[in-house]
């Protein structure tokens, strides 16, 4: 009877120490006390906790460290991969709406036609080419941030919306007034 209550016992310290990995301090400090020999008994619970909730690990668990095993057993650990912020991307291309040929912004990443403001929705996060939608993204507002024209765009095929600043120096600058008649028309 003692050993089931130990069991238990067990598995409930490994729950805990998984829903308690939400910061990076407490990530690392669970993860190195899962790298002690002494606590094999909770690295087995963390393993078993994250077989219950349909987490699939790698076949050498004995390699993994504390801190990956604490991500595996919480499926964050693809998301930790995620990059979240913008990855320079200052690419020519042709405008799939107008037609115009797009030059290189030179300082930063061009991500809509200075012509239509018109975009694609090609990234999840700015630069990773990584969405699968492919939808025209089309610049239904204007916002000012810190006296900086922002372009609210809108994609036509899964309704998301994103934040871009306008370009307005340059080669070949945004259309100012295109910019002047969305910021007349408002936004949601």
């Amino acid at each position: 009877m003692a050993r089931s209550e130990d069991d238990k016992s067990v598995q409930q310290e490994a729950r805990d120490a998984i829903d308690a990995s939400k910061s990076r301090r407490a990530l690392k400090r669970l993860g190195a006390m899962l790298d002690d020999p002494k606590n094999a008994a909770l690295r087995n619970g963390v393993v078993k906790e994250g077989q219950k909730r349909g987490v699939v690990f790698p076949d050498e668990l004995s390699a993994v460290p504390g801190k990956r095993l604490l991500r595996l057993a919480r499926g964050r650990e693809q998301s930790s991969r995620i990059r979240a912020n913008p990855i320079a991307k200052d690419e020519s291309f042709i405008c799939n709406h107008c037609a115009a040929d797009v030059p290189a912004h030179g300082r930063t990443a061009r991500n809509h036609c200075p012509e239509c403001l018109s975009s694609l929705h090609v990234d999840e996060v700015p630069g990773d080419r990584l969405s699968q939608c492919g939808g025209r993204m089309e610049a239904v507002g204007v916002a000012l941030k810190n006296g900086e024209a922002i372009l609210l765009h809108q994609c036509h095929r899964c309704g998301q919306t994103s934040r871009n600043r306008a370009l307005l120096d340059g080669n070949n600058p945004d259309n100012w007034k295109l910019i002047t008649k969305l910021s007349t028309r408002g936004h949601s």
